[in-house]
């Protein structure tokens, strides 16, 4: 029995192994090193073509779609196109609801993003886990929504992040018992931008988070919006290191979130330029959280600079340590933050405490319904100095968190003040 390939294949092949005849040496009797042209990928219209070598590693946002999903395309389901795709491939997803469609997304160098209108996730189960599964290696997800991830063992992911190097700009996460749910491997890295994570559900099991990141090597969230959260905390971070800049982590009058932020295992944390709100129905009166199950890693310092925070509870804490759980104790830099309401913020054992302030509520301008920018006659403009820089990271706010989403350039003048906004 012999076997022919199709016409335009063989064409293809011979193309990517043009400058290598088979069967030819080199004066040391070795086959000649192969001359790599580029990949075998299907095009958007459904073809074979060769992607010169050029072109294969991770695609740009502008570049253009060689897959397109959805109804009336060749790939109409989310299941086939995380089936199908290859490594390198960019995927557009139209507009549109796709309920009970869950992935798996082994592929390295991945962009998959939605045109026009986000399109939504609603729902499904891949693997017992949540309704997409990333594994890849360098995947960048953009403009999609994720909704109502459910599983039996109540910890449903709108994505769980398995493996590799992820980046998430521009979606949303809303009633997923887990938003986003990591694996502990040091030597995944996460960054989020510009996104939305909101209404945790109510229905009893696990504590749900809106975004649950485990003991990666590298996390970072910038310019991403929390709201409604219940019972669970809005961000919990065990990474080695974490970067938590320029966010809106606010609860919300309807919000029920334990902690704002959580780093349980401490690690290198640096939260700057951030407006943290609790709301009066908390279920944990402190903010910011820091080191409540002890040691993970083996460099633990905390850098809170420029930040507001704000109390609707009654009492509790701007930020807790658990210093006694760290033999060799947590250096804490608590530099130029805002406080609102009533709490406490008492100063660290070892590190820094300078340029914190306290106002009334009356004395701020609110953004989204939250008291958070000083009115521009306040006595506080110009009454803090720049907060310097530790390990290489300039802890004087470059941009600010810009209501609904994102963050925007920021040129700080003489006129420092404290907290997220100038």
């Amino acid at each position: 029995m012999t076997f022919t390939f199709p016409r335009r294949i063989a064409a293809l092949l011979l193309a990517a192994l043009a400058s290598h005849p088979l069967g030819a040496q080199s004066a040391d009797g070795l086959p000649p090193p192969p001359d790599y042209r580029g990949e075998i990928r299907r095009g958007a219209d459904g073809r074979l073509g060769v992607v010169p070598a050029e072109s294969v590693s991770m695609p740009g946002a502008d570049a253009q779609a060689t897959m397109v999903v959805g109804p009336g395309e060749r790939i109409a389901t989310i299941g086939e196109a995380a089936r199908l795709a290859r490594d390198g491939e960019v995927i557009e997803i139209r507009p549109g609801t796709y309920r009970g469609q869950p992935a798996v997304w082994t592929q390295n160098r991945l962009l998959i993003r939605g045109s026009g209108e986000r399109p939504v996730m609603l729902g499904g189960n891949a693997e017992g886990k949540g309704i997409w599964v990333v594994r890849g290696g360098q995947v960048r997800i953009e403009n999609i929504e994720f909704r109502g991830a459910r599983v039996a063992d109540f910890n449903g992911a709108g994505i769980r992040f398995e493996k590799g190097q992820l980046s998430v700009h521009g979606c949303r996460f809303v009633d997923n018992e887990m938003g986003l749910l990591t694996n502990n491997l040091a030597s995944q890295t996460l960054e989020i931008s510009d996104s939305e994570f909101a209404d945790a559900p109510h229905h009893p099991g696990d504590l749900h988070h809106l975004l649950y990141v485990g003991a990666i090597g590298k996390f970072v969230l910038r310019g991403s919006r929390f709201s409604g959260g219940h019972l669970g905390h809005l961000v919990k971070s065990r990474a080695r290191e974490s970067h938590v800049l320029y966010n809106l982590l606010v609860d919300g009058k309807e919000g029920k979130a334990s902690y704002e932020l959580e780093f349980p295992n401490g690690g290198l944390v640096y939260v700057l330029g951030n407006a943290i709100g609790q709301s009066a129905g908390t279920d944990n009166p402190a903010l910011v959280s820091y080191g409540a199950e002890g040691q993970r890693w083996a460099d633990n310092a905390l850098y809170l600079a420029h930040n507001t925070l704000v109390n609707d509870h009654f009492a509790g804490d701007f930020l807790r340590l658990w210093a006694d759980k760290f033999a060799a104790g947590i250096e804490v830099w608590q530099i130029n933050n805002l406080l609102v309401g009533d709490g406490n913020f008492f100063p660290p054992a070892q590190g820094r405490v300078e340029g914190n302030r306290r106002v009334r509520r009356a004395e701020l301008i609110e953004i989204a319904g939250t008291p958070l920018r000083l009115t521009s006659q306040s006595p506080l403009r110009g009454s803090v100095r720049p907060p310097g820089s530790v390990r290489g990271v300039d802890l004087l706010p470059a941009a600010e968190f810009s209501y609904p989403l994102g963050s925007r350039p920021l040129r700080v003048g003489s006129g420092l003040a404290p907290g997220a906004f100038q």
